[in-house]
């Protein structure tokens, strides 16, 4: 189902619809809160634009609407929180800021890696584990964002029912082809919890494209982030997103208010041998902007990752780790192996060698399995 309102005509000649159905219709009538997720990124906009329009046709009571933002902290681009700020402005609507108090999406990066390195050290990973997060662990959606903001709405509004509009397109990517036009959302709100609360997530742009997206802005003279207006970037995200593309890189590293967050993540890369995208390392994408000693540091971080690579790709192929654990007690062969492989790695990293022989490391198994045995 689809409603039209005025929309881009000016421009494409025709209205998108906003896309809805009989459930947020519903969530409409009986006047539940509505929160609209603002990112700063043109989609999340439009989407809290388009729904407030279609609110306002259907009689909503506008003091039952906010918006909200997950701030990223250093992550961001400098101009966000207020980009958000003047959007929230321009619909009228209060503005909720969440963060993640364990730490902005830096801080994880940096927690996951030094997390990466203890567990390495004792011999609780097979390979050590990088600092960054990737397509299938997505920290800044399902830490920083989602678990900030569901539990948010969920305490704030407890006992009503909450529309979360969210801007997810289905032109985005593979992944976001079938998406829904809304779906109850059980995560911060399980069925038939006491309080009665009931959460939905609605999508109003599902079947409209970027060119209408920007388009629209046009017409309804929206707030465009710099990302876009000034640096050419085809979305937005973290400042640098390790999903971004080339171009969307480099569109980043040419503002200079992200040039002290360009040189910390580098920097990260340096120490930590592992480049910000599998196959891509962020040194590359403007090694112009980098100072002497730290193209040094990378040069040497990539021999070292290469170094890495290859000890890994040497361990015994079926003593992998599976979910976390081991699946046997290597031989005695395949210890001493394990062991010697293992010992570069750790010297680089600063890490102590506790398991420097193939009877420690085969001990070191068997407490493992019997960890694993135990749980």
């Amino acid at each position: 189902m689809s409603i039209q309102i005025p929309a881009a005509r000016a421009v494409l000649g025709y209205e998108p619809p906003i896309a809805v159905d009989p459930t947020i219709l519903a969530a409409i009538a009986c006047g539940a809160w509505f929160a609209f997720s603002l990112s700063g990124g043109k989609d999340s906009t439009l989407a809290a634009w388009t729904a407030m329009s279609l609110l306002d046709q259907l009689g909503h009571p506008r003091e039952r609407r906010i918006a909200i933002h997950a701030d990223l902290g250093r992550a961001e681009w400098r101009s966000t929180p207020a980009t958000v700020e003047v959007i929230a402005a321009r619909m009228s609507v209060p503005l909720v800021i969440v963060r993640r108090r364990a730490g902005d999406m830096v801080a994880r990066w940096e927690q996951r890696f030094a997390s990466g390195k203890a567990r390495y050290e004792v011999l609780e990973t097979y390979n050590l584990i990088g600092p960054w997060s990737s397509a299938s662990l997505r920290f800044c959606s399902s830490e920083l964002k989602a678990t900030q903001i569901g539990p948010e709405l969920a305490r704030r509004f407890r006992g009503e029912t909450i529309v979360s509009v969210i801007g997810l397109r289905r032109e985005e990517s593979t992944a976001r082809r079938f998406t829904p036009i809304s779906r109850t959302d059980y995560r911060f709100a399980k069925p038939g919890n006491r309080a009665g609360t009931r959460m939905i997530s609605w999508h109003p742009l599902v079947d409209w494209t970027a060119s209408e997206v920007f388009a629209a802005h046009d017409v309804y003279d929206l707030p465009l982030h710099e990302s876009y207006r000034t640096y050419g970037a085809s979305r937005l995200s973290c400042a640098f997103c390790v999903l971004a593309s080339g171009a969307d890189l480099s569109a980043s590293a040419r503002a200079s208010a992200n040039l002290d967050l360009y040189h910390h993540l580098v920097g990260m890369e340096a120490k930590s041998t592992f480049s910000f995208q599998p196959g891509r390392w962020l040194a590359d994408v403007a090694p112009h902007l980098l100072p002497p000693s730290q193209q040094v540091r990378i040069e040497r971080a990539k021999a070292d990752a290469e170094e890495r690579r290859g000890l890994e790709a040497q361990l015994p192929a079926d003593l992998r780790f599976i979910k976390g654990w081991p699946p046997r007690v290597p031989t005695r062969d395949e210890a001493m192996q394990i062991a010697t492989l293992r010992a570069p790695i750790l010297r680089r990293h600063g890490l102590k060698n506790i398991y420097p022989t193939g009877p420690a490391v085969q001990a070191r198994f068997d407490e493992l399995l019997a960890a694993k045995s135990r749980r």
